[in-house]
C-alpha cells in the first residue's frame, strides 16, 4: 500500500494495521526459522510496509502538536 493511501486512514486504522503486519512479521519469521517459507522477498516488504505505517503514525502525531 502506497503512503498517500496510507495517509488518507486515520491513528486508529493505522494502529490495527500495524498490529496485522507485525502478526504476519511473526508469522514468516517462524516460517523462515523452521525452513518452511517459500519466497523470503516476503520479509522484506512486510518490513517495508510496517516502516511505512510508523512514519504516517509518527507525521500525523506531529500535525497534531
Amino acid at each position: 500500500m502506497k503512503a498517500s493511501e496510507l495517509r488518507d486512514k486515520n491513528a486508529s486504522e493505522l494502529n490495527g494495521m500495524l498490529l496485522d503486519l507485525r502478526k504476519e512479521q511473526f508469522s514468516l519469521r517462524m516460517q523462515h526459522g523452521t525452513g518452511q517459507l517459500g519466497s523470503p522477498h516476503e520479509l522484506r516488504r512486510i518490513r517495508k510496509e510496517i516502516a511505512r505505517v510508523k512514519t504516517v503514525l509518527n507525521q500525523k502525531q506531529d500535525d497534531k502538536e
